[in-house]
């Protein structure tokens, strides 16, 4: 009875030290660490027994998507698939082999894997290979390790120059456009690891970003780059963007505004431009000298209605009949000019005539142009004063005359001749010519040849000398009608009255005196 007793206690302890052994926990697991994991330093490794997985190393932990318990043979051979070719198939396989090592596929993956049979126990290994310790990223799992490619990818491929500072302002690292940058700069930095671009203080506790030029090797060229600091951690992140075609531009800008700055203070006409927030932005000095207004006054930027209430002081605006009516006016002024449908003229009471008009300008502005037309309006009021007057005097002539350009359009006429043929050109809307005059004569008189040789005397570029004949009115009235060529090929026609005075004496009866 006894031996059968001692034989089941050797029984139960066989069994204990069986599990002990097998178990990823215990003494012996442990065991196994200490032989085939800690000998292999930073290297990816795992233990199967069979397809179970005993231990793994901490480099070997990226591989392990799945939770440990699930993670076996298969799982750790379909993932290596897509960096190692022609595994085993089996474990069966490997065992007859022994050992087998493979080289990782690309070209840039210096790896090696390597598994091994070792008394019932399965080894995969990845590293051995020195690179492989030099870029621990190698050990990577497949999806961490393409994420990580696929950023240092788009790291070092972006324009951008790109570099991190430790806390002492050295560079800790940069990519590949910033080492390029490094390299076409004239002025380079004291050490490798000195930074391109001064980096203040400030810059990295406000995270703000700096504009800095740097001078290109050979031709001196600056180059202007907006350089951003981002506070981190581990050291501030800066990021540089060429911003050279923008400097440019606002350069280019600058030298076109001065340009036109120049010019406007040249005109003789005052300009006044309002923003979209109806403040004054640009004047120039003749605004100055039309309006009377202060310099100070113009610089501090008054609004629209402020600036039309001062020129209204100043009485340089038509005085308006009530102030409300004049608030409504000014709305309907900025409406007008937004549409540009503002153009008005201004008669002062000094007698100073201005012409105001209003332009829309891109962006909603709006500008004003204000404009002395004094002298003009003064010539054009006495140039009409001498028409009316010799006018008034052609009507006080007893004969009545008409004057034809030589396209053959009536030019001017005087009172005695619309009175004669019953016609006033003036108030047609069509431009009256010398076949229209020679058709209403020709109703009012009897037949005669001169009308056509009227049409063609007026026509006429050469020959052009003094003629008249008599014609005879539909009531039996006798005229004279005289034609005579006058300055710059135009053509004066007059018809009188046939008294003694235009007859002579021929064989004793008075006859038409006609001179050709």
């Amino acid at each position: 009875m006894s031996e059968w007793i001692a034989l089941v206690i050797v029984s139960l302890l066989s069994a204990i030290l069986t599990v002990a052994t097998l178990s990823p926990g215990s003494r012996s697991s442990r065991s196994w660490r200490s032989k085939y994991v800690a000998e292999t330093n930073d290297d990816a490794v795992w233990i199967f027994d069979g397809n179970r997985l005993l231990d793994a190393s901490s480099a070997a932990s990226g591989y392990i998507e799945a939770s440990e318990e699930n993670f076996d043979w298969n799982t750790l051979c379909e993932a290596l698939k897509t960096r190692f070719r022609d595994l085993p198939s089996s474990q069966s396989e490997l065992r007859l082999a022994g050992r087998v090592r493979r080289r990782a596929i690309g070209k840039e993956d210096p790896a090696i894997l390597t598994m091994e049979w070792l008394d019932g126990i399965t080894r995969v290994r990845i590293g051995e290979n020195s690179a492989v310790q030099n870029d621990p990223s190698l050990l990577l799992g497949p999806s961490a390790r393409d994420e990580l490619l696929q950023l240092r990818l788009a790291v070092n491929k972006t324009p951008y120059p790109i570099w991190q500072l430790s806390e002492s302002g050295d560079v800790v690292w940069s990519n590949a456009a910033y080492q390029s940058l490094a390299e076409k700069i004239s002025s380079k930095p004291e050490s490798e690891t000195s930074c391109l671009f001064p980096i203040l203080p400030s810059d990295v506790e406000q995270s703000r970003s700096r504009r800095v030029p740097v001078t290109m090797l050979g031709t001196g060229d600056r180059i202007w780059y907006d350089v951003s600091v981002i506070a981190n951690d581990e050291g501030p992140l800066c990021c540089a963007v060429n911003v050279n075609a923008v400097v440019e531009a606002e350069n280019a800008q600058r030298k076109f505004v001065q340009t036109l700055a120049k010019t406007f203070a040249q005109l003789s006409i005052g300009l006044a431009i309002f923003d979209r927030n109806r403040q004054l932005a640009l004047f120039n000095p003749a605004l100055i000298d039309l309006t009377a207004l202060p310099a100070e006054f113009l610089s501090a930027r008054p609004n629209l209605l402020t600036f039309f209430d001062r020129l209204r002081d100043q009485r340089i605006m038509p005085e308006p009949k009530n102030y409300s009516g004049w608030r409504h006016q000014m709305a309907e002024l900025v409406a007008a000019a937004s549409d540009g449908r503002y153009q008005e003229t201004w008669s002062l009471p000094s007698g100073s005539v201005y012409s105001v008009n209003g332009r829309p300008h891109p962006d909603g502005a709006i500008a004003f142009l204000f404009e002395d037309i004094t002298a003009e309006i003064t010539l054009t009021r006495r140039f009409r004063s001498d028409l009316e007057l010799g006018q008034a005097v052609l009507d006080e002539i007893g004969d009545a005359f008409v004057v034809f350009v030589p396209d053959g359009t009536l030019a001017l006429c005087n009172k005695a001749y619309r009175d004669l043929w019953n016609v006033d050109p003036d108030s047609s809307f069509t431009q009256s010519t010398v076949i229209d005059a020679t058709r209403i004569w020709q109703q009012n008189c009897k037949a005669t040849p001169i009308w056509g040789e009227i049409r063609d005397f007026v026509s006429a570029s050469e020959n052009r000398t003094n003629w008249e004949a008599e014609i005879t009115l539909q009531n039996g009235e006798r005229m004279l009608c005289r034609v005579r060529p006058i300055l710059n090929g135009t053509s004066l026609i007059t018809f009188s009255n046939l008294s003694p005075a235009n007859m002579v004496q021929i064989n004793g009866k008075p006859q038409l005196e006609v001179h050709n």
